[in-house]
């Protein structure tokens, strides 16, 4: 099916083996529209890495390189080099991609070499929240309370007990001139996004929000809405950073978010927080974290940081 408003052409061939609502299938679909035909992608061993080439058949119709866990940022500041010794730099889009395993825990290193060097290259994370691909481990960017199978809920536990990494601040240390935060509930935003940090000269970085119906328990046809939904309660805000300065898009007004019980309630990985004895702390915890979070960011942008 076509993304409205967006091009028509596809790199990501249909027949792939991504599970029913795979979000991170729709946001590789996103980022290949925006990186279009002159480009090169690099991807970690992941959950598209897995679905896209078993062997001998590939769903890729780009040049692509698959690199392990934790090094598609080395191997793409090695094209980078290569590009620009032989002075075609401008004409040819390196794009290097990964989950949030990779990229949040196992690669961080590795981004964070690449950035400090200032390498030409965009990195996305397709952010579904754990190790899907292996038995959905928690990761850096799990959320508090989510049960995983290495932070399961029980009698004596909440699920994982750390807020998620804050990643695009991390990278934003760094010195990026261009960083955003996307979903794939928004595909027009999330491809202007990554448009312009593909376009953005220097080390750039999208995180896009991705749902993973498998590991978070949930509907498969629900997937584009509940990437929305985590945007109308604030729990994935979409911001810009471009050269430092935040710019923050949705939500703007902290007392129109949507209750983040709505969002928590239909997924299986929350269940265990509206038993009664944990519902009213538990889920009043995360909403307050969530309402913390946007007005720092909302701050951040009305005082030009």
């Amino acid at each position: 099916m076509a993304i409205a408003g967006l091009p028509e052409e596809e790199y990501l061939s249909c027949g792939h083996r991504a599970c029913a609502g795979c979000g991170a299938a729709t946001a590789i679909r996103l980022i290949t529209k925006a990186a279009g035909k002159n480009s090169i992608l690099v991807e970690s061993t992941g959950c598209i890495e897995v679905i896209s080439t078993p062997y001998p058949e590939t769903a890729w119709k780009l040049p692509w390189i698959h690199g392990a866990f934790e090094n598609p940022s080395s191997i793409a500041s090695g094209i980078s080099a290569a590009l620009k010794a032989k002075g075609i730099e401008d004409e040819i889009n390196v794009v290097a991609f990964g989950g949030d395993g990779s990229t949040y825990d196992i690669g961080l290193g590795h981004i964070s070499g690449a950035f400090e060097r200032g390498d030409n290259f965009t990195y996305i994370c397709y952010d579904n929240e754990a190790y899907m691909n292996t038995g959905i481990q928690r990761s850096g960017a799990t959320p508090y309370g989510a049960s995983t199978t290495t932070s399961p809920a029980g009698r004596e536990s909440i699920g994982k007990v750390e807020w998620k990494k804050d990643i695009i601040h991390i990278l934003a240390a760094h010195k990026s001139p261009y960083l955003a935060s996307a979903s794939i509930g928004y595909p027009t935003d999330a491809f202007k996004k990554i448009r312009k940090a593909i376009e953005t000269k220097g080390p750039t970085f999208v995180n896009l929000f991705a749902t993973c119906p498998t590991g978070w328990r949930s509907d498969p046809a629900k997937s584009i809405e509940l990437a929305k939904l985590a945007v109308e309660t604030g729990v994935v805000p979409l911001y810009e950073i471009i050269n430092g300065k935040h710019v923050v898009g949705m939500p703007r007004d902290i007392s129109k978010l949507k209750p983040v019980e709505e969002y928590l309630k239909v997924q299986g990985r929350y269940r265990h927080l509206f038993r009664p004895e944990k519902k009213e702390m538990e889920i009043n915890f995360i909403q307050e974290r969530v309402k913390e979070n946007l007005a720092l960011l909302l701050e951040y942008a009305e005082t030009g940081h």
